[in-house]
């Protein structure tokens, strides 16, 4: 399992995982976007 994280820091620090979190920032900001990911969630987790 450490190597995994491992895995993931190492994105996280590359310039396509910098990327990537600040359009997640963007996205977590923006209510509909949020409440989209809710929705999403909810369905995958078998709430209504």
């Amino acid at each position: 399992m450490a190597g995994m994280l491992d895995r993931i820091k190492q994105f996280a620090r590359s310039p396509q995982g910098r990327r990537a979190v600040e359009q997640a920032r963007r996205a977590a900001a923006d209510p509909r976007k949020r409440a989209q990911a809710q929705r999403l969630l909810g369905k995958l987790r078998g709430h209504r």
